[in-house]
């Protein structure tokens, strides 16, 4: 089992960078932050660019690996996006992770003033993004035309240092977003489903999911030990964080539904994530040694 956790990019890096670092000294094996122009209550900010934010975790770090969760197709287009993966994986030198998303309905998908598209559309736009940025991550020359995006000879000298481009990790729940992760993926990353207050249904729609991701991997041929499931804890209910013997019993559960990793969020002093550094600091130095495959 791998951990990570999310640095939200809500404070300057000043605060920031000593998280980065710290996440890396103890020993989380991957680190993530937020794609968005704004995110719910948190707005009005302070909030910070991805790709920026990634950027700077790379120069302070050097073993961790870095990602988005998610990219967000509301505001990016592929032959743009690629470059930057691009450079992001260059200056990480191969640890980037690249997590991608159909992109939400608030914030993000209003301010650039464009109309809401229907949950058939996002994922036909979805669809889209992911094809076109793994040909633009792939190939020397692209050209290339969908309903939503459009790339004309777009260069991608001189690639990703991962080969034969960075790691995909899909957002999924839905059936044709889980295709779309069998297809594209190296890794699935699922949210599970959010039912009020009940965390013991959360936890039976993760492991309804995961039963659906081998089906949809049994379909498309695919062996299921060739794709990295990730789980998403702060999804549920209870934030994972609340306190380490929580955090503990949340990771021997998702092992037994069979996912290699899970993530969970640096404790906020409020709101979204409200929690306890010194939670965070007792599952990094007690609860992370103890787990299966760490010295």
């Amino acid at each position: 089992m791998r951990v990570g956790i999310v640095i939200l990019p809500d404070q300057r890096w000043s605060v920031a960078g000593r998280r980065w670092r710290q996440a890396e000294q103890w020993g989380f094996d991957h680190a993530w932050t937020y794609d968005h122009l704004g995110w719910r209550d948190l707005v009005d900010g302070p909030w910070f660019d991805s790709t920026g934010t990634l950027t700077a975790a790379a120069t302070v770090t050097s073993r961790i690996r870095l990602g988005t969760l998610v990219a967000s197709p509301n505001f990016r287009h592929p032959v743009h996006f690629a470059r930057q993966v691009t450079t992001l994986d260059d200056v990480s030198n191969g640890r980037l992770l690249l997590g991608l998303g159909a992109g939400g309905i608030m914030f993000d998908s209003a301010v650039l003033g464009a109309e809401p598209l229907s949950p058939r559309r996002r994922a036909d736009r979805f669809t889209e993004f992911t094809e076109l940025l793994d040909l633009l991550l792939r190939e020397d020359r692209v050209t290339w035309r969908g309903d939503f995006y459009a790339a004309v000879d777009a260069r991608s000298n001189p690639g990703c240092v991962q080969t034969p481009r960075v790691p995909f990790v899909v957002a999924a729940n839905g059936p044709r977003t889980l295709r779309l992760a069998a297809r594209y993926g190296q890794g699935w990353v699922t949210t599970g489903i959010q039912d009020g207050d009940d965390q013991a249904a959360w936890w039976r729609s993760v492991a309804e999911l995961a039963g659906r991701m081998d089906e949809t991997l049994a379909a498309a041929g695919r062996d299921p030990d060739t794709l990295d499931r990730y789980l998403l804890l702060d999804s549920a209910p209870v934030f994972s964080l609340s306190s380490a013997a929580h955090f503990a019993d949340a990771v021997g559960r998702a092992a037994e539904l069979g996912f290699t990793d899970v993530v969970t969020h640096w404790p906020r002093e409020s709101s979204w994530y409200a929690g306890d550094e010194a939670v965070l600091a007792e599952v990094a130095t007690e609860v992370l040694p103890r787990l299966p495959g760490r010295s």
